[in-house]
């Protein structure tokens, strides 16, 4: 296969799709603009936990895949370009000049028959309202008649070992049908099944429906949690009851708040564009936000009342937090609850130490000193706090310490669960 792909964005989406495209014979191109990141990737090390550095190194011993930071470096016309940069919040609203920047990048090198898919996260419209007029501009071609343009939300799920790159089903869709046949080729041969919708704008509003169905449903547990403690009821016994109806349920457990890029983000898209366009505020959404954002206090003021119990005061304490990346075995710890929590501990004369064997150390938080799980540190904390149950950590290790356990896979006189 001789097509050249490019990837816009080497982070926890596109490092596995240029991964997968070399490994079936696309000659690839990643771009990124973080330099410490491409340094990284050059020396052969990855910091995403889907990509091996053994995989990485095999793709570039390969000759078919190699990373710049500068579009010039492209080289030769692209057959494909994939965009998955990141689309965050700023002050509450969407900031999509990381796309913006990446399809006018592009937009100068593109040629005809060529295929432009953007992947990140975003609210509906944004492929054939931001994306082609860019693209049109910038190449003097004309989308679906010139070249192809077409929406395919990621599904990326790190540290998935059943529903991988290659096994989630792929949402494909075009501005038009030929821009649809193109998209569909493309990842037919990347993944195991595709899933043709009829418009960019319908594949759009999938991924944030998928984001937005979890982050209701969570929210929904961890308010059920708050209160269920206070009332003196077992959330965890009667979730595990209700999970026994083999219809109209399906199980979500509490935790100490939402992370990643999907959960935290993602249906604030919805809610905005519907604000925007409709005048109308999504108020799903908007609770989800209010009490998933609140699930970290509610775990502060919970290690509170369990060092008050041990008569001792938060000032002065020495807490271990237990996990920082927002996903069991993932390093992602963007967003994630656990530099909430570790923040206002700290704010309340705490000093705070934390175990994450996952957390590549560029992406460790400052003010948080970093340790083992081994028997001397443990002795030393007044405290801990289970924030992300890694497989592989020893929880046991925690025998003796007050412990509040968010995620409940402990058991003792020593722990008090969320």
């Amino acid at each position: 296969m001789s097509s050249t792909v490019v990837v816009v964005g080497q982070g926890y989406v596109g490092l596995p799709l240029a991964m997968r495209a070399v490994e079936v014979g696309y000659r690839v191109v990643g771009v990124d603009l973080d330099l410490d990141r491409i340094g990284g990737l050059l020396a052969g090390s990855s910091y995403v936990d889907d990509v091996t550095d053994e995989a990485l190194r095999a793709a570039s011993d390969s000759g078919r895949y190699r990373v710049t930071a500068d579009y010039d470096e492209i080289g030769e016309a692209f057959d494909v370009a994939v965009i998955t940069v990141p689309t965050p919040l700023r002050d509450g609203l969407p900031d999509l000049s990381f796309v913006e920047s990446a399809s006018r990048s592009l937009s100068g090198r593109l040629r005809h028959g060529a295929t432009v898919i953007l992947e990140s996260t975003t609210y509906p419209g944004t492929t054939e309202e931001l994306v082609v007029p860019l693209l049109e501009h910038g190449s003097g071609l004309r989308a679906g008649r010139d070249f192809h343009v077409g929406y395919s939300p990621e599904r990326i799920d790190p540290g998935n070992r059943k529903w991988g790159f290659v096994e989630t089903p792929k949402v494909v869709s075009g501005i038009d049908a030929a821009s649809l046949a193109a998209v569909t080729r493309f990842y037919d041969d990347l993944v195991l099944r595709t899933v043709p919708v009829s418009g960019t704008r319908e594949a759009e509003l999938t991924k944030l429906l998928e984001n937005t169905f979890r982050h209701v449903n969570v929210a929904l547990v961890n308010e059920l949690a708050v209160f269920a403690h206070r009332l003196g009821v077992d959330v965890w016994e009667a979730i595990d009851a209700a999970s026994t109806k083999p219809f109209g349920f399906m199980r979500f457990t509490p935790g100490p708040g939402v992370g990643g890029h999907c959960l935290p983000i993602d249906p604030s898209y919805l809610s905005w564009q519907v604000r925007r366009q409709l005048g109308q505020p999504f108020r799903f959404v908007d609770l989800a936000n209010d009490v998933n954002e609140h699930m970290p206090d509610h775990v502060v003021e919970r290690v509170q009342s369990m060092l008050n119990d041990c008569s001792r005061s938060v000032r002065g304490s020495r807490v271990l937090l237990v996990g920082l990346a927002y996903k069991k075995n993932s390093g992602d710890v963007r967003e994630a609850p656990a530099l909430k929590i570790a923040q206002s501990l700290l704010q309340q004369g705490a000093e705070v130490v934390a175990v994450d064997p996952h957390v590549h150390e560029r992406y460790w938080p400052e003010g948080i000193r970093r340790v083992d799980l081994v028997r001397d540190v443990v002795a030393e904390v007044d405290a801990a706090v289970v924030v992300t149950d890694h497989d592989g950590v020893d929880l046991s290790l925690l025998h003796g310490v007050p412990t509040f356990d968010t995620r409940h896979v402990l058991t003792g006189d020593h722990v008090v669960a969320l």
